[in-house]
């Protein structure tokens, strides 16, 4: 290579400072050592990139292009210096997240984890064959965020988070919502939208039985089957909250339950004898620490 990054770094730290009297107080050098530096980049290159006639050196137009290129390399040096600080302090290289909840409430715990460690790659799955609980148990995902279910097996641990809304929904348009007060009878008799994952695993689901199930593997496709007038549904009320303001979709207001929303909690799982990396465990106390909540329809938290 016939340059050396500490030019590279100088050279830019020129650009930035405005003049090479200022990248020398930045940089802790003497001026004659940032222009000794300049010129040999500029030797090396075959190129010049500051124009001297004035009293304040200035980019030429092929300093100014490869200034860019000096930027971009600078930053992948950096990326490569700070991922090697971060295994070096065995931190792990990557994590897999697994959720099923609408995102809205994670995304704070998310932005802190992507700041705390920058180089920790993380996947994030959603559950199509299964559930998340499994994905944790077979070591598919390191952690899970999902809707309680009354038994988890002995080998996971986990821990409420808080509450969300089940809603149960339609099309404007479909038959259901004619009806001021919906019961158990009458969603019977309606084909239900299910999600496979919870189709029978929810608390309270057994009520919720029909003649016509159709099922589906994501809580998006289940909205476009409802959007469509395709049956009724239970959805996150989070994820269809534009539909339900614009009246596209109608809540249905059960006759067993007049004046109470349909709270379902919403727990983080792991697997006990697991023994988690300073990454995995970082983001599940945060996660411990976070509340997951929404308001009801008189404006109280899910989550005290």
């Amino acid at each position: 290579m016939r340059f050396s990054l500490e030019q590279l770094q100088v050279f830019v730290t020129a650009v930035q400072a405005g003049s090479f009297s200022a990248a020398a107080r930045r940089l802790g050098r003497t001026q004659s050592t940032v222009s000794a530096a300049i010129a040999n980049l500029e030797t090396d290159l075959g190129v010049e990139l500051f124009d001297r006639s004035s009293r304040i050196p200035a980019l030429t137009a092929a300093g100014r292009k490869l200034l860019l290129q000096a930027e971009a390399v600078l930053e992948r040096c950096y990326a490569l210096e700070g991922s090697a600080d971060s295994l070096a302090e065995q931190v792990e290289p990557s994590l897999t997240l697994a959720i099923e909840v609408p995102y809205g409430s994670l995304i704070p715990v998310l932005r802190e984890f992507g700041a705390a460690f920058p180089f920790v790659d993380l996947l994030i799955r959603h559950p199509v064959h299964g559930d998340v609980s499994e994905l944790v148990l077979k070591g598919e995902a390191d952690l899970g965020v999902a809707f309680s279910q009354p038994e988890y097996p002995q080998e996971l641990a986990f821990q409420q988070l808080g509450k969300l809304i089940m809603a149960h929904v339609c099309h404007a348009q479909f038959a259901l919502a004619q009806r001021e007060r919906v019961g158990f009878a009458d969603l019977h008799a309606h084909r239900r939208l299910a999600f496979v994952a919870h189709a029978h695993k929810l608390p309270s689901s057994e009520y919720l039985r029909a003649a016509q199930v159709w099922q589906a593997e994501s809580y998006l496709a289940l909205v476009e089957m409802v959007r469509a007038g395709l049956g009724w549904a239970t959805l996150p009320r989070q994820l269809i909250q534009r539909e339900l303001a614009a009246g596209e979709l109608v809540e249905l207001q059960l006759e067993a339950y007049p004046h109470t929303d349909w709270l379902v909690g919403v727990d983080l799982l792991w697997q006990r004898r697991r023994q988690p990396g300073k990454a995995e465990r970082w983001l599940r106390e945060c996660l411990q620490r976070s509340k997951v909540f929404e308001l009801d329809r008189r404006g109280v938290s899910t989550t005290l």
